[in-house]
């Protein structure tokens, strides 16, 4: 769009809006989270919306505003409840800032939340996007939005890879400021499911016509390999309980989580002798993906020591535990946790 004078610029920006909002009015997707202006509930949306997936946020959003409907009750609640709630989703940091942050907003702004995108991003948790997306979204802001569909957009239809400066200068020159929240969600909803990363749609694209790249631009940076891992759980159950261990407090990933014992079947050195884990059975096998490592999960039935480390929950207890996604996971397979619910059936 470099090339454009202004006035090709404006003519272009115009018919950008117009096209993509006749769209979105047609044929967005009904999501609880657009039914509502309540900046508390759009807010939740975006941060479970993050690196997660539509179709499994879903379950866990309405599930999370059941337990927590409003921001008073969640800045009210204990970690772990807030932890439980949030199992499955993954990122659980993103969890603790959401808890932080509603803590913030109750204690020092005696509840109100912030409305414009420079305020709310001083609460932990809300850097520039999300801040943009409440903002628009709740409070009718004019302010752009650049996630990675919006980027996808921007770069095929102006035919160039842009910087993310250039991106944001882009989007905020695009933005229908008449209508932003829904501006910025009817390009970030024609990226998710027209301008896809691969075999996007093109003839089904409303800017097809003023699309420079109409798919045929080359994407720089190259997503990470995926890594491949296998890793061993034991399952230990006695009288309707089962044992969980803790992860410590500074592990680097979902610290203060509950999960199942970890154990290694390869023979290991103990006190200079060769030792053996015991004859065990093996229950079954699942997969696992976690950003870019994919694990083949074998779990364990093995005898419980009576020095056994960690801590016995009651089976009906487990739902309201800090789970990690894949201990739930593991439950759901053996039966002792409810199973998932058809918008949780891949991993995320």
């Amino acid at each position: 769009m470099a090339q454009h004078s202004s006035a090709q610029d404006s003519e272009f920006a115009q018919a950008f809006r117009h096209q993509v909002l006749a769209w979105y009015d047609l044929h967005a997707r009904r999501l609880p989270w657009r039914e509502t202006h309540d900046p508390y509930r759009i807010w939740l949306s975006e941060i479970m919306l993050q690196q997660t997936r539509v179709a499994a946020v879903i379950a866990h959003y309405e599930e999370f505003l059941r337990r927590f409907p409003t921001l008073q009750k969640l800045a009210s609640a204990r970690e772990s409840s807030v932890l439980a709630a949030w199992s499955g989703l993954g990122y659980y940091r993103r969890a603790r800032m959401l808890h932080a942050a509603a803590k913030v907003i109750v204690k020092e702004r005696d509840g109100t939340f912030p409305n414009s995108a420079k305020e709310l991003q001083h609460l932990p948790g809300i850097g520039r996007y999300t801040s943009a997306a409440i903002a628009s979204i709740a409070f009718r802001e004019p302010v752009a939005v650049v996630d990675g569909n919006v980027e996808r957009v921007l770069q095929r239809v102006s035919g160039r890879n842009l910087s993310q400066s250039q991106l944001w200068t882009c989007a905020q020159a695009m933005l229908d400021s008449s209508r932003p929240g829904d501006f910025n969600q009817a390009v970030m909803e024609l990226g998710a499911t027209v301008c896809t990363p691969r075999n996007p749609g093109c003839l089904t694209c409303p800017v097809v016509n003023v699309c420079a790249a109409r798919g045929e631009l080359q994407i720089t940076g190259k997503a990470a390999p995926q890594q491949k891992r296998t890793i061993h759980y034991t399952l230990h159950q006695q009288d309707g309980k089962v044992c969980l261990v803790r992860r410590a407090k500074d592990a680097t990933l979902m610290p203060d989580m509950w999960e199942l014992p970890q154990i290694s079947p390869a023979s290991s050195q103990n006190n200079g002798s060769r030792t053996r884990i015991p004859d065990v059975r093996l229950l079954f096998t699942l997969r696992h993906s976690i950003t870019v490592t994919d694990y083949t999960v074998r779990v364990w039935r093995l005898p419980a020591s009576p020095d056994l480390a960690g801590k016995w929950f009651r089976a009906e207890r487990l739902p309201q535990v800090a789970l990690t996604g894949l201990t739930r996971k593991i439950l759901r397979k053996a039966k002792i946790l409810p199973l998932k619910t058809p918008s949780e059936s891949k991993p995320v």
